[in-house]
């Protein structure tokens, strides 16, 4: 059985991503948390981060590296079908290469809820992109999910986004907010978000962004220790 090592389920968002993509795929994975303060993540990731998956000989750094290398034994890791497939896989890299101002302006830390200051015209450029992408995979391949009827790693790779929405509320499209609200009730995505609140643990460097770019309304997060 792979273990997949991953920090703060409050904060981490690339943990999230193969961390809902195995539940979500039913592949069995031992959970290793390892949080931001004081994990020496060098131990067991070549790269020094997490998401980290270990399998027998095989050690797989990077949410990507991790989908791929999980694809080959579990094709539905990806859409069924070709077309979709490429859109699925295009989708995927987007995020992991771009959504630099959502991912910067609003960092995921689930239990708050922030009221941001501005929404700048880098941050609505990414929310437009969101919507276009969304609407795209909808009306293509039908939908529930972006490459179609099945959860897959390009919905796995937006999951992040799901509670990033939540915190902040940023404007989208109605249907941009429909899908994002079917992710966030999965019970994978319900399973996590319960984890992440009941962590005592807190990382000043996360907490500084989020106060750089908005005010805290809510803080649902398990009292620090």
């Amino acid at each position: 059985m792979p273990t997949l090592y991953i920090a703060n389920k409050n904060y981490s968002s690339w943990s999230l991503v193969p961390w809902v993509l195995l539940r979500e795929c039913a592949i069995p994975f031992e959970e290793k948390l390892m949080p931001f303060h004081g994990t020496a993540f060098n131990t067991f990731s070549p790269s020094g981060k997490v998401p980290c998956l270990v399998d027998g000989a095989a050690t797989v750094w990077d949410s990507s590296a991790i989908a791929e290398y999980l694809a080959e034994a579990h094709p539905e890791v990806w859409p069924a079908g070709k077309t979709a497939r490429a859109f699925a896989r295009c989708v995927a890299a987007e995020m992991h290469s771009g959504f630099m101002a959502l991912r910067t302006q609003c960092g995921m830390n689930c239990g708050l809820r922030v009221q941001l200051h501005r929404v700048d015209a880098g941050l609505q450029r990414d929310l437009a992109r969101l919507d276009a992408l969304v609407a795209d995979g909808l009306a293509r391949f039908g939908g529930p999910f972006l490459g179609g009827a099945a959860f897959s790693a390009a919905d796995a790779c937006y999951a992040p986004v799901a509670f990033r929405l939540q915190t902040y509320a940023p404007p989208v499209a109605p249907a941009t907010d429909a899908y994002f609200q079917r992710v966030l009730a999965l019970p994978s995505m319900q399973d996590w978000y319960r984890a992440a609140l009941a962590e005592t643990w807190r990382d000043t460097g996360h907490d500084a962004e989020v106060a750089e770019w908005g005010a805290v309304t809510e803080d649902l997060r398990a009292v620090a220790r």
